[in-house]
């Protein structure tokens, strides 16, 4: 049924019972007629019914040239910092 609004969708803090509250003012349970309103501020769910959050990205590992360790130049990492040469 495109088109037509239901209003907010509700679930009874008392029976669990999910509804629409057809944009009335009074959100009212139609099965045990418990106004939600007067219920608890909604909490998080509980931690066994959460997402888990998402993983970060493995960092991608920094492969070492076998053919400069072979001829005996250094080898050096792109993250650390290199001193300056003294020519002059």
């Amino acid at each position: 049924m495109p088109g037509k609004d239901l209003g907010t969708k509700h679930t009874c803090f008392k029976c669990g019972t999910r509804f629409y509250d057809l944009k009335k003012p009074a959100p009212v349970c139609p099965k045990c007629g418990t106004d939600q309103r007067e219920g608890p501020a909604s909490k998080a769910p509980p931690a066994e019914r959460r997402r888990p959050a998402p993983k970060p990205p493995p960092e991608p590992e920094v492969a070492v040239s076998e053919d400069l360790e072979e001829e005996g130049e250094e080898v050096v990492d792109e993250d650390e910092e290199t001193p300056p040469d003294d020519e002059g």
